[in-house]
């Protein structure tokens, strides 16, 4: 597929490959806000026999280039799991990064959607890289600041590109950051210690086992079955991106940024709470090898990262909107609030929320936090139906 001098093709051997990761750092070059993923997290997408996607979807990756040089990057994927729960014959697309060009972001729409429709796909949205689980959406609010962990940064002119090729917004997800220096509102106090005084002999939360993490992950993908599946867009963990999860954050993870609500000794509520990974990888340009692997654990491990972001919170669906499922989440707010300071972190994302989630925007915003970024999935209608 061509458009002018743009040529599009799928990866298939190991030139395209590395060019396919060579695009973020190409075509960010000139941002200061940009940090490098780390390339083997990168890679480990595009292996089929790694990555815990292909156990239930499949997935192409295309570049564009011009005149020899890779300036754009997409994937197109099929979700079985979204498919068989949703029924809306969508495909998705994510990885998403290009030069501002509008006959590049045209070539590798035309090639995400062209690969959709041929396996019979109607819808195109995204950027999921590569489920809703992973990393989601396009920065369309917040360039000035660097990305925290697990989360995305891209150029601004991506959006406008985007609505160009006849794309408008499904929905927008929210980044709010907490800054951990400053005391909780009193308001905030005083309904911790009320609800403390009423349900304190039921409601317990307690940090990550970390030597039975295994366990642990395994009650967070319970809890977060449970509480998202009346969410948008939601799609299941698996049992293997459950293993996937546990090799991937045992590095990371310190006891007390897990955390976990228990009523009477059954566990109710979750958090989980990394450090900021892309912080201590800042200007590793995503290599680990030679030597980028001893700066990366030196900075986790001895002199620690400044900031951090909650993952994943969740309340299961029998306890959301009660008050003993509210005071669940803001004491393990608070407990990582300490925890933090404790461990010398100053800042958490938390990280994200659906603009239209107003119950848990309103438990959050009343800490007196605001969203401080924001993302967007984009649609199309594609194909005939």
């Amino acid at each position: 597929m061509s458009s002018d001098t743009i040529t599009v093709a799928a990866v298939t051997d190991r030139r395209q490959k590395r060019a396919f990761l060579d695009v973020p750092q190409i075509v960010n070059a000139g941002d200061p806000s940009w940090i490098a993923p780390l390339r083997m997290t990168e890679a480990e997408r595009l292996d089929r026999k790694r990555h815990p996607f292909y156990r239930y979807g499949e997935a192409e990756f295309f570049v564009a280039w011009r005149g020899g040089r890779p300036v754009g990057r997409i994937s197109a994927q099929i979700n079985r799991l979204y498919l068989e729960r949703h029924q809306d014959s969508t495909a998705h697309f994510g990885m998403f990064q290009a030069d501002d060009d509008p006959a590049v972001v045209a070539a590798l729409m035309r090639a995400a959607e062209g690969w959709a429709a041929e396996r019979g796909l109607h819808r195109l949205a995204g950027p999921f890289s590569l489920s809703i689980n992973e990393e989601s959406g396009l920065l369309i609010d917040g360039y000035d600041t660097p990305p925290m962990v697990m989360m995305g940064h891209n150029g601004r002119h991506l959006s406008a590109r985007l609505e160009e090729n006849g794309y408008g917004q499904d929905k927008r997800l929210l980044a709010y950051l907490w800054d951990l220096n400053g005391p909780l509102p009193d308001r905030l106090e005083h309904s911790l210690a009320k609800a403390g005084e009423r349900y304190g002999k039921h409601l317990k939360v307690r940090p990550f086992d970390l030597g039975k993490m295994d366990r642990e992950i395994g009650v967070v993908v319970e809890i977060f079955n449970d509480a998202w599946k009346g969410n948008w867009g939601f799609v299941p963990f698996t049992q293997y991106d459950v293993e996937s999860m546990a090799r991937d954050l045992k590095p990371l993870l310190v006891a007390e940024g897990g955390q976990i609500a228990e009523w009477d000794g059954e566990p109710i509520a979750m958090l989980v709470g990394l450090p900021d990974l892309n912080e201590a990888a800042v200007d590793l340009k995503g290599r680990l090898l030679p030597f980028g692997w001893l700066k990366l654990l030196y900075r986790l491990k001895v002199k620690r990262p400044t900031g951090g972001r909650i993952a994943l919170m969740g309340v299961r669906e029998a306890w959301r909107g009660k008050p003993q499922g509210a005071f669940a989440v803001a004491l393990m707010l608070d407990r990582v609030r300490r925890a933090g300071q404790k461990h010398g972190i100053q800042r958490v994302e938390y990280s994200w929320i659906l603009e239209d989630n107003h119950a848990m925007r309103g438990i959050i915003e009343a800490s007196g936090l605001s969203a401080y970024k924001t993302y967007a999935i984009y649609g199309k209608s594609i194909g005939s139906k």
